[in-house]
Order: C-alpha cells, then structure tokens, then sequence
C-alpha cells in the first residue's frame, strides 16, 4: 500500500515540455510531440511547460515564435508555465559553465577549425569514425590568456556505458568510448543547444522528455552532463517520425505545412489534434476521440516504435465528421471567420446556421463551405459558361417564364411549398425533376452544384429568386435575338 501511495505521489509529480526552435513552420511533427506531451502531463494531473529555444541567432525568426504561440492557442494545447526563451537564461547557462570548468567537468578547446577538420579527414582516411580526439582535454583553462579563442567541451567519461529505459523502445545503451567531448559553449560565447536542454530540465523540474526520435544520439551526452551536476535523470520517449504523402520526412526548413495554414484552410482543431494523435498512438480499433478521451486513454506504452506516414484523405475525413457532429452553433461561429476572408457579407442573405445545416455535409472544410455559400449572399457576374450553354437555352425559356409567374404567386414561402410547386410544373410541364433541377441550379447558383434545390430557394428567398430568374430569362431573350439576327 505505501508503495503505491508513492508512485501516486510521484506521478503527481509529473511535468512535461514542449521547446521548439523558431527557425521554421510549427509543423505536424511539431504538433505531435507537443500534444504527447501535454497529454501526457493532463493525464497525470501534473503540468506541461513551453519553452523556446532561442540561441540559434543566425536562424533566428520572430515571426516564427507567433506561430508557435498562436498555432498552441488555436489548438488548446494550453501551457502551465512559461513561454521560457532560452536566449533570456544565458547568465545562467554561463554560470554553470564557470563551474564545471572548475571542477574539471569541462575544459576550454583551443583546437581551430582547420585544426579539426584535418584531424576528421584523418580519421575517415584510416576508416575511423570522425570524433574529437581530445587533444586540449588535460589542459587547464587558467594557463590561457582570457581573450584567446576557444570552445568549452564537456568531459564526457572515456569508459563505461550510458543506459536509459526508453518508455517507448526499451532499453538503450551507448558506449562511453563512442561519445565525444561535446562542445557546451561555442566561440562567440553562446552555449549550445545541448547544454542548454540539460540545463533548461533540471532548472524546470522536467520528469519526462517526449521528443523524436532523431534525439535519441543527444541523450546520451545530455545523461553524462546531468550525472556530472548529480542531478535527476529525466524518463526519456523518443517518438518515430512522420513522413509525408511523397515519403519524405517532415522538414519545418522545407516544405512542411505550417500548422495555421491548417486553420485558414478551414480545419478543425478537434479534427487536427484527432488526427495527429493517431499517428502513432493508437487504442484498440477507436478511431474518433474526443479531447476528455485523449486525456483520460494516452498512454506512452500505446505508441508505437514503426514510423507514420500522413494522409490528407484521413484528415479531411476527420474533419468532415467534426463538422457534422460538433454543436451546430460553434461550427456557425467558426465559419464566420472564414465567411468574413471571403469577404462576404452576412447580413445580405440567410442566417449562417441554416446555411451550414445545408452544406455542411457536402464538404470537408469550413473554407470549402464558405466558397461555396456565395451565390446566398451576393449575386454572380456571370453563368458558368458550360452551364449556361447546355441549360439557358430557348427551349427553357417557357420553363423559366412559368417558375417566375408561379413563384411570384406563393403567399407562404417554405420548404415545403417550393417543393410541390417544382413538382407540379414538372407534371404539367411533362419534364423531368431533374431537369428543372438542374436548370434552377444554374439561374439561381450560376453552376450545376447545390444541395437540394427547394432548400436553396428557399434560404435564397423570394426577391432574389425572382430576380434571378428574370437575369436568366432575359440572358435567354439575348440568345434568342442573336439566334434570329
């Protein structure tokens, strides 16, 4: 019993990190590792911490860390501490720096680039891996002028073995003898991005590092640099990696989608995180969670060690469905955002949650249904043109004429009532449903795509239908003139 009131409490304890790099786009790979952790932390009751790790200065893109921010907000991945900027923790780093050249757990390496680089060609000459030799590593850092160039290396063990229980791949063991003296400051005095994720999750508490992974070879190094301060080993989960449709693997310095392109393009959070999550964590055969079922199933011993692949078809499916399912009322206030960079405006045609009841299951996006609810809002310059020349013909004409006088009569505008008039027109008119169908989508959307045509009249409403229908007459007189000219 005290043994489990101990993991209890330790579990409590739980606190997990998010610490991007703004040099690029947030991508999905980005987000995947974001949202492992944060549910992890959510899961445990414990808290998730967003750090940025700015030190990488050259790269450097402010317009990045709004990215990340915002992408976070978007999607709810809300953070219990910081942003923490790396580049405002310098001092700090440089002090711990100061000490470990002290005790010996870190030497200044006055080795110059050229030095280094024929020391690798030497190495990869004799079939060696290339590795610092280590040259400077018994000298001490006091016999040196203070304004001499020179990198700070890690003493890294020359024997023993560094071993870690990955939650994911098991146990992992690296040989001492493999790893070099890794550079913890550079020559401009920054210190490098290995030291300062050391430094970053022993000052912050972190119990658990999620990450891909291709940072499996950092940890290691960043265990040796931990043990020399005595501090905690955090638990490590290194993720597989995503690759995309065309097999490659995400790059945020290359063609990766920026997380909120996502968003202009009309998905869902709801959809994106459900999506994400699955690449690669799975339970049972579910395919749809919600974000209380995340929080409440994640589990790390769920992911798997394979790699996943993206699939667009997946994702707009997803999306499709939170559409369909989600409170019509939050879809409704979504929408507007997209309605309004359409710049169409609402106050011009049908409430938007009619409109949305209409369409929202003839698409996948919320930008695919604000393109395609125009024609309620505004008139259209033109017929499409195929449309127009297989539909808008003479032999309409009668057709059209006839709809107008009858739709002109109607006292009680419903769904209903335009239904039965389009049918009775089709009795007397010995014609096809569909075909005058068809021929209303063209006059009153300008193409031959709509959901149900009376539904579309009738959110249309009666003036603009009328008004349509004489712009299409009339478009059919002009033919007829020409025909006869």
């Amino acid at each position: 019993m005290n043994q489990i009131k101990f993991l209890v409490k330790e579990l409590m304890k739980v606190k997990t990190r998010f610490a991007p790099s703004p040099t690029g786009n947030l991508h999905i790979g980005s987000i995947r590792t974001a949202l492992y952790s944060w549910l992890f932390a959510r899961h445990y009751h414990g808290k998730f911490i967003l750090r940025i790790e700015d030190t990488d200065f050259e790269r450097f893109d402010s317009k990045s860390v709004e990215s990340i921010l915002y992408g976070l907000k978007w999607l709810g991945l809300n953070w219990d501490e910081g942003p923490y900027f790396q580049s405002k923790r310098l001092e700090r780093y440089k002090e711990v720096i100061k000490m470990m050249l002290e005790s010996g757990n870190a030497y200044k390496c006055f080795c110059s680039v050229k030095e280094l680089e024929d020391e690798r060609i030497r190495q990869v000459s004799k079939g060696k891996k290339p590795r610092y030799s280590g040259i400077c590593r018994n000298l001490h850092y006091r016999n040196y002028i203070a304004n001499e160039n020179y990198v700070v290396r890690f003493k890294n063990p020359i024997s023993g073995q560094v071993t870690f229980e990955d939650k994911i791949r098991g146990k992992i063991t690296f040989q001492n003898e493999e790893l070099d003296d890794l550079v913890i400051q550079r020559s401009n005095g920054i210190p490098t991005y290995n030291f300062c994720v050391v430094i970053d999750d022993l000052d912050m508490n972190i119990t658990h590092v999620i990450r891909g992974e291709d940072h499996i070879n950092n940890t290691p190094r960043q265990i040796n640099i931990l043990k020399s301060l005595n501090a905690k080993i955090p638990i490590y989960a290194h993720v597989s990696m995503i690759f995309n449709e065309d097999g490659h693997k995400f790059s945020k310095r290359q063609d990766a989608l920026n997380i909120l392109e996502y968003c202009k393009d009309g998905f869902l959070p709801e959809a994106l995180l459900n999506y994400v999550i699955r690449l690669g964590w799975s339970c049972g055969n579910q395919e749809i969670f919600s974000i209380s079922e995340m929080k409440e199933l994640f589990d790390l011993r769920k992911i798997s060690k394979s790699s996943s692949a993206v699939s667009m078809k997946k994702l707009f499916w997803l999306n499709k469905y939170y559409i369909n399912n989600l409170p019509l009322s939050y879809i409704s206030n979504l929408l507007k955002d997209h309605m309004n960079h359409e710049k169409i405006n609402l106050k011009n045609g049908p409430d938007l949650e009619s409109v949305l009841t209409l369409l929202k299951n003839r698409h996948h996006t919320l930008k695919e249904i604000a393109q395609s609810s125009r024609y309620f809002y505004e008139e259209f310059a033109n017929f499409d043109k195929s449309a127009a020349d297989e539909y808008l013909i003479p032999e309409n004409h009668f057709i059209l004429k006839n709809l107008y006088k009858n739709i002109k009569k109607i006292s009680i505008w419903s769904n209903e009532t335009l239904s039965s008039l389009i049918k009775n027109d089709c009795i007397k008119l010995k014609i096809t449903l569909r075909k005058i169908s068809m021929l209303l989508r063209v006059v009153l959307t300008g193409n031959i795509f709509s959901p149900s045509i009376s539904s579309v009249i009738f959110l249309i409403g009666k003036e603009k239908t009328l008004l349509r229908l004489k712009k299409a007459i009339l478009f059919i007189d002009n033919k007829i003139k020409n025909i006869n000219n």
